[in-house]
């Protein structure tokens, strides 16, 4: 008896003071919609075609239109490929892990590298650092980007607290982030002259962005509250933000301005029953400690939406089965729409003409 006793003891001096990397946050969230109204559940994912990538390769998470027309996207381990063609075929060995691509103006590929910061690639071994750091401290968790007409470079830093180099990939330190609500991450301004300047900070698990056609506004994902944030860059309001749209049914990833004034935005996953845990931060650090097999993960059920600059839905195509796995973006190039992915083996594609 004296023995169970003591374990029971030690069980339970392990599940209350043993250290974890996490330090939660109480918040209280608000009840989420569910698939209803503009976000009624369908099945117009079902048509896509899946297009693996080659070498058991995984992760193709975003893609890039370059001016001519070719198409890119990466893979976990860092590999470019180019993907306009019937079959993805390997262009360079970047390393790190790239997350948000995007086309400049100069012909250039931009990337955020989770790992590494934001990079620019112009052809094989030409890849190059342009921001590593912002006033002497490291950017530990770049995410995604977008580009201006005049080179300037927008980008999303994830986390200030959690480097997915270190602490498992991507994935793991998402689920860590949000988990703790620390609203360390950030929006960083990359200026032609080679400044760099936060613009908008205190956000939990920064993520997708976009510009408006007019570069008047940028749209900013906050996965970890799922929102989405507008900050007006010019005019009266210039340096203001604003909620755009709040309470989502799922968690938002990339953001990509489709040119014409929309935008698409996945949801990475919907809503998790624990968000229950979230106003019990001693709980959630108790949970953590239990291990993986109890801790949050997100659910596999695929989803784009397309809107407009006021926030209004205009379309949603769904995968309430899947089969994708966790959607990390969306976009029409040409006669083709592309859906994007976190870890599978795959994206998809379908004939714009396919969709609903």
């Amino acid at each position: 008896m004296r023995i169970v006793i003591g374990l029971a003891l030690v069980g339970l001096a392990y599940l209350i003071f043993w250290p974890v990397d996490v330090d939660p946050v109480a918040w209280e969230p608000p009840e989420a919609p569910g698939f209803t109204g503009a976000f009624a559940e369908n099945n117009a994912l079902d048509s896509l075609e899946l297009v693996s990538l080659p070498d058991g390769e995984e992760g193709p998470e975003d893609i890039a239109i370059m001016p001519d027309g070719t198409i890119y996207t990466t893979s976990i381990s860092g590999t470019l490929y180019r993907i306009d063609g019937d079959s993805p075929v390997k262009i360079d060995d970047l390393g790190g892990r790239p997350l948000g691509l995007q086309a400049g103006p100069d012909g250039a590929l931009y990337i955020a590298d989770s790992y590494r910061g934001l990079m620019r690639w112009t052809g094989p071994g030409t890849l190059v650092s342009l921001v590593s750091e912002i006033g002497g401290s490291p950017v530990v968790y770049a995410n995604q980007l977008d580009v201006a007409p005049d080179g300037t470079v927008y980008f999303s830093n994830s986390s200030d607290r959690f480097d997915p180099e270190t602490m498992g990939g991507t994935k793991a330190t998402s689920v860590l982030t949000i988990w703790e609500q620390s609203d360390t991450g950030y929006v960083a301004r990359y200026s032609p002259d080679g400044t760099t300047k936060k613009v908008a900070e205190g956000f939990v698990y920064t993520n997708g962005v976009a510009l408006s056609p007019q570069t008047d506004f940028l749209l900013i994902a906050e996965t970890g509250r799922a929102r989405v944030h507008k900050l007006w860059l010019t005019g009266p309001s210039a340096g203001q933000r604003e909620v755009l749209m709040e309470n989502l049914p799922g968690y938002p990833d990339n953001l990509t301005a489709q040119g014409d004034g929309t935008y698409w935005m996945a949801f990475a996953s919907p809503r998790v029953p624990s968000e229950a845990l979230m106003p019990y931060p001693f709980l959630r650090k108790v949970i953590w400690r239990l291990g993986p097999l109890v801790r949050p993960a997100p659910i596999h059920r695929g989803m784009i939406v397309q809107f407009d600059g006021d926030g209004s839905i205009l379309q949603t195509l769904q995968d309430p089965g899947g089969r994708l796995g966790i959607t990390t973006a969306g976009q029409v190039v040409g006669d083709l729409f592309y859906v994007m992915t976190l870890d599978s083996p795959w994206y998809g594609r379908m004939p714009v003409a396919d969709l609903p």
